[in-house]
C-alpha cells in the first residue's frame, strides 16, 4: 500500500483538504497526516501541533485551542471524510494519545453515515508500544502500527517483533534506511507488517518493495504509484 504523506505534499499544501484531494486523484491509496485533538474536542490534522494567529503574541498549542480559534487551512478529520469520501486506508500520526477517542468518534461517525467498516481501514501510529498496548485493549478492531527507529529498539528488533505480535499490534513503521531484507523476513515471522516511511525517490521506493515491505509513506504520490504499479501491475 502507498501512504501519501500528509497528502500530496510535494505537490500541494501540506495536511490540507487539497493536499488530500489531490493525493487521491493521483491514485494514492491511503493517506497519512499527525492528528491532535482541541480544547473541545476536536480531532484536526497538523503536523507541528502549533498555530499563530493575529490575536495572538506567540504561536498556542492546538491542544489549547477551541476548532474555531485555529486557521482555516487546518482540517478536522470529519471535514476530511466530507471532502475526500472513505475510500481509503487512514495512517494517523498520534501526537497525543489523548487525540484518539476523537479520531474513532469521527472514524465511527462518517462509518455510520456510508455503511462501512472504516475502523478495518483506519492505522494509528505511536511511538510507545505500552500505549499501543492500551489502545488495543480500548479499541480491538482497528490496526495499530509502532512508529519507530530501529536504534530505539533498545532490547532488539526479534525482541520487539515479538512483543509487538504478543500485544496484536499489527505493523512496525521505520525509517526506510533501517530497513533490510532480514529484517523485513524478521517480522514477517512474528506476523508482523512492516511499513517504511521518507521513501521518496524512486530508487529507495523499488529497494524497498523488493525487499517485501508492505506499505510505504511518500510526499511524491507520482513517484509512489509508479513502483507499485511495477511491483504490483494488477
Amino acid at each position: 500500500m502507498g501512504f501519501a504523506h500528509r497528502g500530496a505534499r510535494a505537490h500541494e499544501r501540506e495536511n490540507t483538504l487539497a493536499a488530500f484531494s489531490l493525493a487521491l486523484e493521483m491514485g494514492a491509496a491511503g493517506l497519512e497526516s499527525d492528528v491532535w485533538v482541541t480544547a473541545d474536542g476536536q480531532a484536526v490534522l497538523d503536523h507541528d501541533g502549533l498555530v499563530r494567529s493575529s490575536r495572538w503574541h506567540r504561536k498556542r498549542p492546538i491542544l489549547e485551542c477551541r476548532r474555531d480559534e485555529l486557521p482555516d487551512h487546518i482540517p478536522t478529520l470529519a471535514e476530511l471524510f466530507n471532502e475526500c469520501g472513505t475510500g481509503f486506508d487512514l495512517s494517523l500520526d498520534l501526537k497525543n494519545a489523548a487525540a484518539a477517542p476523537a479520531v474513532v468518534e469521527s472514524v465511527d461517525t462518517a462509518a455510520a453515515r456510508t455503511g462501512k467498516d472504516l475502523r478495518a481501514r483506519l492505522w494509528l501510529c505511536h511511538p510507545d508500544v505500552a500505549t499501543l498496548v492500551r489502545l488495543r485493549e480500548r479499541w480491538p478492531d482497528v490496526r495499530l502500527c509502532n512508529s519507530t527507529r530501529l536504534s530505539r529498539m533498545d532490547r532488539g528488533p526479534e525482541r520487539r517483533a515479538a512483543e509487538l505480535a504478543d500485544a496484536g499490534i499489527d505493523s512496525v513503521n521505520l525509517h526506510q534506511t533501517d530497513w533490510t531484507g532480514g529484517l523485513v523476513t524478521l517480522f514477517h515471522r512474528f506476523g508482523v507488517l512492516c511499513f517504511g516511511w521518507d521513501a521518496q525517490q524512486p530508487r529507495v521506493l523499488n529497494e524497498l518493495m523488493e525487499m517485501g515491505i508492505d506499505a510505504v509513506y511518500s510526499d511524491h504520490v507520482d513517484r509512489m504509484g509508479d513502483a507499485l504499479s511495477y511491483w504490483y501491475p494488477d
